[in-house]
């Protein structure tokens, strides 16, 4: 049997391995996107927190005074008293200081770190190849498969030796080994929890109905943002919009709020304080003209199917405990790369070994 598993082990390891330290290399930087867009945008985003903000018409006179001729269909507001806050307009994205209106920048294209982003997660999430079969998608959906063929056949293979420190007298591949076996152990859990996950998430069209199944929840149907325009009726403004989804969610703050102008509603994301992903999780759609509130669904009252698919990517990307969790992700990252380096010299030098003994 541990025959059979070191050939498990080691067969699908070098399978894989390319497309798990590609997993590696970009989840590392996937976890801290906006921390680096920050760094490396530092004159659009950094500003020096006031003593209260500007009201969203405030802003969109500032912007409106600098870009008449755009049109403001999105504000983006920090959660960071030190970061500005952001307003897209049919032309270009509008970086502001949320504290006295001053516009910092623009950015009408994308710039080389903005492309980097997306060609990162594109080859996280389908090695940048796109398709309508997806066919980049389903390879490293099931590369994450492979990886928990993987792991427990490690742990096997662990087991007869149970070593969990580096030997002063191993050298060469003994040396190599113990390094692999060390490291392999004290993180397999921390491999195999993301590792599950980005199976669970790349599998989406099986896992998301068996979710609801299992939590015997539905989800929430979001009505069409379009909407009939009364006769002489007036749009409510963007503050009032925001005044109302607080109060359809108690405790959330509204930070993304859509306005595509006549015949469309408010499409407000909101998050709580414990909401530490980037998209919040939490939603009102408003009508533009009577400020009736059309659907209003929170992260802590969604389905039960829904919070579960919230948690598991929070797990995966690392966002489920903050800055912290990143950190840590980052060393889960670059352990694996560890395993993999130390993995594929045991087998260079096993295979030297071989070839200098047949010459021998």
């Amino acid at each position: 049997m541990r025959k059979f598993f070191f050939k498990l082990h080691l067969w699908a390891s070098l399978t894989v391995s390319p497309l798990l330290l590609i997993f590696a290399l970009t989840g590392s930087l996937m976890a801290f996107e906006p921390e680096l867009d920050h760094l490396l945008h530092a004159r659009l985003y950094y500003v020096t927190q006031g003593d209260h903000t500007l009201s969203l018409e405030q802003i969109s006179r500032s912007v409106r005074g600098a870009f008449p001729k755009d049109t403001i269909n999105q504000y983006n507001l920090s959660s960071d008293a030190g970061i500005s806050d952001q307003v897209n307009t049919n032309n270009r994205t509008v970086y502001i200081n949320q504290y006295t209106g001053q516009i910092l920048g623009t950015m009408t294209d994308a710039d080389f770190w903005n492309k980097a982003q997306n060609f990162i997660h594109q080859l996280h999430l389908r090695l940048a190849f796109r398709d309508k079969h997806d066919t980049g998608g389903i390879i490293m959906s099931w590369a994450s498969v492979v990886m928990l063929l993987i792991l427990p056949s490690g742990l096997v293979l662990w087991w007869k030796q149970k070593r969990i420190t580096i030997r002063k007298t191993s050298k060469g591949r003994q040396a190599w080994f113990d390094l692999h076996s060390m490291i392999g152990v004290f993180v397999f859990l921390f491999i195999l929890v993301p590792t599950l996950t980005g199976v669970i998430m790349g599998f989406g069209k099986i896992t998301t109905p068996l979710m609801y199944k299992i939590t015997s929840s539905k989800p929430s149907q979001q009505p069409d943002t379009k909407i009939d325009i009364p006769a002489g009726g007036q749009m409510i403004s963007a503050d009032s919009a925001y005044h109302i989804a607080q109060q359809a969610i108690p405790g959330a703050a509204p930070f993304d709020i859509f306005s595509f102008g006549s015949g469309q509603a408010y499409y407000i994301r909101c998050h709580f304080p414990e909401d530490l992903t980037p998209g919040g999780r939490s939603t009102v759609i408003i009508n533009s003209y009577t400020g009736n509130i059309m659907f209003v669904q929170g992260s802590r009252t969604a389905p039960a199917g829904t919070r579960l698919q919230i948690l598991t990517r929070a797990i995966h990307t690392g966002d489920i405990f903050g800055l912290p969790s990143k950190f840590f992700g980052l060393l889960v990252c670059l352990a694996l790369i560890a395993q993999i380096t130390s993995g594929l010299r045991m087998l260079w030098l096993r295979k030297f070994k071989k070839s200098s003994i047949q010459k021998d």
